[in-house]
């Protein structure tokens, strides 16, 4: 089969919801990333300047570099989506080490060596991001990048015709749908034990986890357990305790 018809038929898929890859979007993610001539692909969306859902993505290192990005705060699919540009880094290594530095090694660790970031984005409407990531630096060829500008373009549309971001979050797969629901959860608690906004008890969470070198779920899923009690410390901070409500 040709790169045209491959292509073709993803596209078909996407936009019908037919496909192996059962979940939010139609096809195969896998089938997706060889298409455009990278190891893995991932869907995030984003709400209020944060990427707070994966909803869609090949295995592996696409999952765990989502999740890095969303722990940190910071990373290209935060930038491509905040800014609505397509942000590709063809090697990590060579990258601005102060663009973002904590992300920068947590990719090396999960042997990501380049990044490309496609905004998923119709006029104002900013959904998320497609995330495309390679083991080897190498850029993507002017072919691969018209082919990965096409297929983000088709996720967009897809995701609209469904009713947008919050249709998107109610269809998704269990596997995919509220990704990180442990992570809203233990944001609302935290805001309630700590005194603070939802913003700055997220950004307590995220310290904590990075502090700890623990998933951000996992730190998540220990709060909602009230295995880990933030505690107001009265002086603008938050600290962790034992304490339970």
């Amino acid at each position: 089969m040709s790169t045209n018809a491959i292509m073709a038929r993803i596209l078909r898929d996407l936009s019908t919801g037919n496909g192996t890859g059962a979940g939010l979007l139609g096809g195969d993610p896998a089938r997706c990333a060889r298409a455009i001539g990278v190891d893995g692909i991932a869907v995030s969306l984003g709400t209020n300047g944060s990427l707070t859902e994966l909803v869609w993505s090949t295995p592996g290192r696409s999952s765990a570099l989502e999740d890095a990005q969303f722990t940190l705060g910071e990373g290209p699919g935060l930038d491509s989506y905040v800014h609505g540009a397509l942000i590709a880094v063809s090697d990590l290594e060579t990258a601005d080490p102060h663009r973002w530095p904590a992300f920068l090694p947590e990719a090396a660790q999960l042997g990501v060596r380049a990044l490309f970031c496609f905004p998923l984005r119709l006029g104002a409407v900013s959904l998320g991001v497609l995330t495309a990531q390679r083991a080897t630096a190498a850029p993507l060829d002017a072919a691969q990048t018209d082919e990965a500008l096409v297929l983000a373009a088709a996720i967009t549309a897809a995701l609209l015709a469904g009713g947008g971001r919050r249709a998107a979050f109610a269809q998704a797969e269990p596997h995919t749908a509220l990704h990180r629901a442990a992570v809203h959860q233990a944001t609302g608690i935290i805001s309630v034990q700590a005194g603070v906004s939802l913003v700055e008890a997220i950004a307590i969470l995220r310290a904590y986890a990075y502090r700890t070198e623990a998933p951000v779920l996992r730190t998540a899923e220990d709060v909602v357990a009230r295995r880990l009690h933030f505690r107001d410390n009265h002086d603008g901070t938050a600290a962790p305790s034992g304490n339970r409500d």
